[in-house]
């Protein structure tokens, strides 16, 4: 599949752009503001570029990425370690939001397709047309363009802290606005709701008919999956009555079918004033797919882009919550400040957040995804050792207890059920931890968060290849902070050998305030020798978490489940200095 944000029409048989203009055009993007991507990245586009423009395209493999850009050794293997795949994909998504913002009127299109590294280039025909969308785009484009913006995560962790203050005073106000469940008695907060207009088939012939009507069916069902956002249908999109004062949009699409290639053309809109929140287009080949796979692949790309969390409308909430947050979406507010904690990890946003999350289960007790994530902060109380000073000890029980309630409350809640997986794996029930896992995972296969976090338990429990895999799909698609997982991946480098890889993921990851964060640096620092480093992550940990070492076999042996694995990074923790008794 080819995802393609452009609002402008390319047309691959004029002539092709001149060296020149492709260097030029590289110039522009890589020195752009809106080209959302770390040095490493750059480097990594300007290569695959200079040496296509060289005549010398035939040379660009993941393995000369890696040795030339990332300066690896030789023994770098593509088929075990994902770094040059998952680069590539940072840069994908970099360009198509460039050419989305300041790049929509260039004159050279420039692009890496998907499964491959060497660019194509073509040169825009018409910079103002828009005709895989139908239409022209709205004139407040560029007011409303929000996703994928750096300081959107400064602001969310201004939001958790913020509702530090909001959970003592605010979230015990009565509700006025929020929806009244008639079956329970009880009230349930407001979460943002997505009309999905019916698709517009722009081919109007019967194929496409029926492929158009397959299309909108196969995104309702697979957006519903998604517990923190409400779906409607409505064969009327302007009607606008259900937005109860909160943020409420519109999903619209197109569908054109030429010869045997298929475009879905896809808007998300703000439906209080109608601005584009954001576009892409899906290109798929007719020949190479059965209708339902095409249909159900599509589907699955829209419903992860939209509605999983750091997706398009969690990050258009997150902009517009930083802001001032409505009455009555307070409890709705202490999720999306949820997922902004697990940007960093960080303690004292712990804090502000599970007392946010705890007072919205009280004013919300049938909150489904409130009772999840209130267990999974629980459980960091634990994995993460957070609030080491207490006098009472961190209690899995409350974890269990918040996790079994979200379950009973919906049971199709893959939030809940990660919840449930996270507990079961901490009391040492890894087995049904993992069935846990699994009924989620195949209930919604498109959410991020539930996807890694499987990934990660299926790694630790021993299944390091495919769990390493799934999380390193994980980091490809998450657009949010995904530090928690390339911290994983650090983990799963590290098992295999690859110390180089571990410490780049670690480095990468950059969770500064959490303790487990830090072990795993040093035990990374200890295989390559870097005693130093490691000196200094040691002494922060005797600092910061005293005591945490002296227990550390433990606290290993609580995350990874197999003696040989624990045995393996218990060496790299000696060899870092640190003293760990042989039983």
């Amino acid at each position: 599949m080819v995802a393609d944000q452009r609002g402008v029409r390319v047309e691959p048989t004029t002539a092709l752009p001149t060296d020149a203009e492709i260097l030029a055009q590289l110039d522009r993007i890589r020195f752009s503001t809106e080209f959302d991507a770390p040095d490493r990245a750059r480097k990594f586009l300007a290569y695959v570029i200079e040496e296509t423009v060289a005549g010398r395209a035939d040379r660009i493999k993941a393995y000369s990425i890696a040795t030339e850009v990332f300066g690896r050794d030789s023994s770098f293997d593509a088929q075990t370690d994902p770094a040059v795949r998952i680069e590539a994909g940072r840069i994908r998504r970099a360009l198509e939001r460039y050419y989305l913002v300041s790049g929509r009127n260039d004159p050279i299109v420039i692009r890496i397709p998907k499964g491959a590294y060497v660019p194509t280039f073509e040169r825009r025909v018409d910079a103002q047309s828009a005709a895989d969308l139908g239409s022209s785009l709205s004139a407040r484009w560029d007011s409303s363009v929000q996703h994928f913006r750096r300081w959107i995560w400064f602001g969310i962790a201004a939001l958790t802290f913020a509702l530090g203050g909001l959970a003592a005073s605010a979230l015990l106000r009565p509700s006025i606005t929020a929806d009244y469940d008639a079956n329970t008695g009880r009230i349930r907060p407001n979460i943002p709701k997505l009309v999905v207009a019916p698709f517009e088939d722009l081919s109007g012939t019967p194929d496409s008919a029926m492929i158009t009507r397959g299309l909108a069916d196969e995104v309702v069902g697979k957006i519903a999956k998604f517990k923190e956002i409400i779906v409607v249908t409505r064969e009327n999109p302007d009607d606008s009555s259900d937005t109860d004062g909160g943020p409420a949009y519109a999903l619209e699409g197109r569908v054109r079918l030429d010869g045997e290639r298929l475009r879905l053309g896809i808007r998300l809109i703000l439906r209080s004033d109608g601005s584009v929140m954001w576009a892409n287009n899906y290109d798929e080949s007719l020949a190479t797919h059965k209708i339902i796979e095409l249909q159900e692949k599509a589907a699955a790309a829209v419903a992860t882009a939209v509605a999983q969390p750091y997706g398009v409308v969690f990050q258009a909430n997150a902009t517009q919550f930083t802001q001032s947050i409505p009455d009555d979406w307070e409890a709705y507010a202490c999720t999306l400040a949820y997922y902004g904690y697990r940007s960093d990890l960080n303690p004292q946003t712990h804090a502000s957040v599970q007392e946010c999350l705890q007072h919205a289960t009280r004013q919300f007790p049938n909150y489904a995804t409130a009772w999840a994530l209130l267990s999974m902060t629980y459980i960091d109380e634990l994995r993460f050792r957070y609030r080491l000073d207490r006098s009472s000890p961190v209690s899995l029980e409350r974890a269990i207890e918040a996790a079994v309630r979200a379950v009973e409350l919906d049971p199709q809640d893959v939030r809940a059920l990660q919840a449930q997986m996270l507990t079961l794996f901490f009391r040492g029930e890894v087995d049904a931890a993992l069935a846990v896992g699994a009924r989620a995972f195949a209930i919604n296969p498109n959410d991020t968060e539930l996807a890694g976090e499987y990934g990660f338990r299926l790694a630790l429990s021993g299944q390091w290849h495919p769990g390493c895999e799934l999380l390193s799909e994980t980091v490809a698609q998450n657009p949010g902070p995904v530090g928690y997982f390339e911290a994983a991946l650090a983990v799963c480098a590290y098992i295999r050998g690859d110390y180089v890889a571990a410490e780049r993921w670690a480095h990468l990851a950059d969770l500064r305030a959490n303790p487990i964060y830090r072990v795993i640096l040093l035990a990374i620092l200890g295989k390559l020798g870097k005693s130093d480093q490691a000196h200094e992550e040691e002494k922060w940990l005797k600092t910061n978490a005293p005591g945490f070492l002296e227990n550390i076999r433990k606290e290993v042996a609580l995350r990874i489940r197999r003696p040989e694995d624990q045995q393996h990074f218990i060496e790299g923790l000696r060899e870092a200095g640190v003293s760990v008794p042989e039983n």
